[in-house]
């Protein structure tokens, strides 16, 4: 199966706490990607940035994971598996943040386990598949 690396993820990597190569090691045959939130989550990053060197080097790291991994958009697709989902678990009463869902909506709609360090929000999504780091 296919993955889709969080953002928790990345910013372990760009924190110097995981390696891309590590993270990527597995999927050799398999396709790796991000999504299109996850890239706004890091693009947001670069323009919260405290100093213009800080924000130099913010940018140049998501710039390089940008040209490194494709990005998966939200398509009809997504918005259907994505509906369905949030629907499930507001009749459940069960809270998930809206760029997690979206991001674990992309990844069932996709078919792709999501490589995550945040437990606590995707474990309450139904039918994703999570491999923690």
């Amino acid at each position: 199966m296919a993955a889709l690396i969080d953002s928790s993820v990345l910013i372990a990597v760009e924190r110097g706490e995981l390696s891309v190569d590590a993270i990527t090691a597995g999927y050799a045959e398999e396709d790796v990607a991000i999504s299109a939130v996850t890239a706004s989550e890091l693009l947001h990053g670069v323009h919260r940035a405290r100093t213009p060197g800080q924000r130099h080097r913010r940018q140049a790291f998501v710039e390089g994971l940008l040209a490194q991994f494709p990005v998966v958009g939200f398509d009809l697709t997504v918005a259907r598996v994505h509906a369905s989902l949030w629907a499930d678990l507001a009749k459940r009463g069960v809270s998930v943040g809206e760029r997690d869902l979206l991001i674990g909506a992309t990844a069932i709609a996709k078919d792709y386990t999501l490589v995550t360090r945040d437990e606590r929000s995707f474990s309450k999504i139904p039918g994703l598949s999570v491999q923690l780091l």
